[in-house]
Formats: structure tokens, C-alpha cells, sequence
């Protein structure tokens, strides 16, 4: 069993806390019991480049009940949780290569690990995963039947493949569930980025001018918990409706080159380049803190910001103090990666539980249906999606009303009218 990991005698604490999560991911319960009866995944190998937290780790054991043997590494070098990778390893004997704070060169060199089993299913959040195989020659990976993605910035990633025709294999994007992006996007992001800069910097959220860039889900939810704690929201967007949206919901709409003269905390959740610059770093105010939710860390010109700079520091765990020309302090949180996991724990288990739920039940819509699906990028079947809703219900002991066989025909129906 081949594994690359920090240090394998932080399994004990790593088992406590994976127990944790799973008495809080109920749905995946559920489906372990399933799993381990039929056995859907049998005799395919899946290699994972998801965050390795412990609510992966509990999705890990869902697909080895399923049959699956299980490679993982890790979707972010800030993202690992040490001890859970020692336990995944120890405990639950799946191959795990992730260490937290690995530079580029070894983040890489784990990806190339988890995909030299050669899989069958591939299983990505942000797309890296994908992105390395389709740097390869074509016939290294032409066992793989499948893959599912778990985020926005993936998604967009591959979509762009598929629009030139080069994706080799069809993925689901299981960022496009409802009971995905419509919670884990705006509920856990929301609360885990939050989470994430009050644990960093351990600032007073209430009374700040709070800049939240992108309104998408994920910036919904900082923005309503942001609000939530007494900051004053402004909101930066380059689309239309959402700018008009956050106006409704009661937020200032500006462009970053205003807001950056008046925030006091930045938080970017885009997932496109260069959102904050050299040109808003040298107006903003001293004291400045600066942080990114979005996947990637491209969303901050860090190097940009350098180039302004006059000294560098780090100041607390995860706290990098940039001085400016004119002695006004910039705090970048994380290296401008995604704050949340950067120094959090991402999002809560039981928002991850149907997300997750949504990995489960796609690699195992993979295997049964491959052979049918052209190579391009598919959205989870609503079957899957409402299934997932209604165990998640049913696990929070909440019943809902059904139709009637006359409210039924009368939504089949054009005949009835006023």
C-alpha cells in the first residue's frame, strides 16, 4: 500500500474527528448500508483529488463499502487535514497523497500518484485531476469510463474542453445538483469563509465595511452571513442581474476600484483571475485584510501586490503583512487560497453530507451507464437530486405533504382553465 502523508501517529485524533463528521452526514449513512450490500463499484478503482478533510474521508469509506478501491490526493495544498490523511491511511487502509502546506512540485507529483493506478472513475474538485490527465497522451488513461466534478470552477474548466471537443471521457458535474450549489455553495461557504477569517485574524466582523466580490451562491452566502454578523456589505459584480439582486437583498453595488477605498475586509468568491489588483492594493486602506474563497488563488494578483510592496511578513497563522510605499499595511489571509480550508475546516458535515451524497450516488450512475454517454459534461440525473433531498429530510425528521391524484392531473392537464 503506497501512501505519502505527514505523519502516520496523527491517526488516532484523525479517526475521533472522521467519527465525528459521520454521525453528522446521515445521508451518507444511508447510503454505506446500500453500498456495502450491493456493492456497485465493485473491481473499479477510483482516484479522488478532493480537500482532504474528514468529511471526504467519510465519502472515501462510502465508495470502498461500494467495492471501489480509493486513491486520494489532495485539491488544494492548504487544504489537507494531517491527521485525517494518517487515519484514511491507518484505519481505513485507502491511499492517501496529501501533506497540508506542500508546495507546487510535490502538490503535482501526488496528483501523478493517484492517477498511476490508472482508474477507472475519476473524482475531482477544481479540476486538476482531469486537467493533468488530458496533458498526457491520449491512450495513458483510456480505461477511465467516468468522472464526476465537484465544483464551479471545475466545472467551467471542463466545459471549456468539451466546447473544443477534447474531453476524453464524460463527466457529471455534480456542482449543478440543487442540493449541491444551492447549500453547500451558499450555506457552507457562507458560514466556513467566515469561519475562516474570524479564525486568522480573530477581527470583530461587526460595524466593518465587508467587500464581498462575486455574487453567485458561494457569495450569497458570505454576504447574508457577513450581514448576519452586523458588517456593513458591499458587493462587487460584473453581471447584471446578480448586481441588481444584491441591490434587492439590500447590499451596496459598486466596482472594486470604489469599494477598495472603503472596505475594510475583501473576501473574492469568483473563480475568475485577477480580481483584486495592484491598482485596488495601493488605494486600499492600512489595515487592509484581504482573503479569497474561490478555488484557485488566481483571484488576488498577489505578485502584483509584491511588485508595490516594500516588506513582507507573516504576522499570525496564516497572516501575511504587506507594507506599502506609503507605510499603509495590507493582510492577505492564506496565500490568497480558499480561506475556508486555508485556516478552517471547510464546510460543516451536514451541508457536506449532500454533496457528497451526490459524488456517491454519480460515480455509481457512472458505472452502471458509461457505456451510454457521449464525452462531454452531464448534469446529475434529477432522479438522484430529489432522492438525496428527501433522504436528507427524512433524516431531519421533517415530512412533506404529496399531490393528489386531482393536483396531479391538473398539472398534466391544459383543459382547465379560470
Amino acid at each position: 500500500m503506497k501512501y505519502d502523508i505527514k505523519d502516520i501517529k496523527l491517526a488516532k485524533k484523525g479517526a475521533l474527528r472522521i467519527e465525528w463528521a459521520g454521525k453528522n452526514m446521515p445521508v451518507l449513512g444511508l447510503i454505506k448500508q446500500r453500498f456495502s450490500k450491493e456493492k456497485p463499484l465493485q473491481g473499479l478503482k477510483v482516484a479522488c483529488c478532493l480537500h482532504v478533510t474528514t468529511e471526504t474521508a467519510v465519502l472515501a469509506d462510502v465508495l470502498k463499502s461500494g467495492g471501489a478501491d480509493v486513491y486520494l490526493c489532495a485539491s488544494n495544498p492548504l487544504s489537507t487535514q494531517d491527521d485525517v490523511a494518517a487515519s484514511l491511511v491507518k484505519d481505513l487502509r485507502i491511499s492517501v497523497f496529501a501533506i497540508k502546506g506542500e508546495d507546487t512540485k510535490t502538490y503535482y507529483s501526488h496528483i501523478k500518484s493517484a492517477l498511476a493506478v490508472k482508474p477507472d472513475i475519476t473524482m475531482d474538485d477544481g479540476a486538476d485531476l482531469v486537467s493533468t490527465i488530458h496533458q498526457r497522451p491520449s491512450q495513458e488513461h483510456d480505461n477511465i469510463i467516468g468522472g464526476t466534478e465537484e465544483t464551479t470552477t471545475g466545472v467551467i474548466r471542463l466545459r471549456a474542453l468539451a466546447n473544443e471537443g477534447k474531453l476524453r471521457y464524460p463527466i457529471i458535474a455534480v456542482n449543478d445538483a440543487l442540493t449541491k450549489h444551492l447549500f453547500d455553495n451558499r450555506y457552507g461557504t457562507g458560514q466556513s469563509t467566515i469561519d475562516g477569517v474570524i479564525r486568522a485574524t480573530n477581527k470583530l466582523i461587526a460595524g466593518s465595511n465587508f467587500v464581498v466580490c462575486g455574487y453567485g451562491w458561494c457569495g450569497k452566502g458570505a454576504a447574508m452571513r457577513a450581514n448576519g454578523l452586523g458588517a456593513k456589505v458591499i458587493v462587487v459584480e460584473v453581471d447584471p442581474l446578480r448586481a441588481l439582486e444584491a441591490t434587492m437583498d439590500g447590499f451596496r453595488v459598486m466596482p472594486i476600484k470604489d469599494a477598495a477605498r472603503i472596505g475594510d475586509i475583501f473576501v473574492t468568491v469568483t473563480g475568475d483571475i485577477n480580481v483584486i489588483r495592484k491598482e485596488h492594493f495601493a488605494v486600499m486602506k492600512d489595515g487592509s485584510i484581504v482573503a479569497n474563497s474561490g478555488h484557485f488563488n488566481v483571484e488576488l494578483d498577489i505578485p502584483g501586490l509584491a511588485k508595490i510592496a516594500k516588506a513582507k511578513r507573516p504576522t499570525r497563522d496564516f497572516v501575511d503583512e504587506y507594507t506599502l510605499k506609503n507605510n499603509n499595511k495590507i493582510y492577505v489571509l492564506g496565500e490568497g487560497r480558499l480561506i475556508n480550508l486555508a485556516a478552517a475546516e471547510g464546510h460543516p458535515a451536514s451541508v457536506m453530507d449532500m454533496s457528497f451524497a451526490n459524488q456517491a450516488f454519480s460515480a455509481e450512475y457512472m458505472a452502471k451507464n458509461y457505456h451510454k454517454l457521449k464525452k462531454q459534461v452531464y448534469t446529475v440525473p434529477e432522479d438522484i437530486d430529489k432522492n438525496i433531498a428527501r433522504l436528507k429530510l427524512k433524516s431531519m425528521g421533517i415530512k412533506i405533504d404529496v399531490l393528489t391524484p386531482e393536483q396531479k392531473k391538473y398539472l398534466a392537464s391544459w383543459e382547465m382553465g379560470t
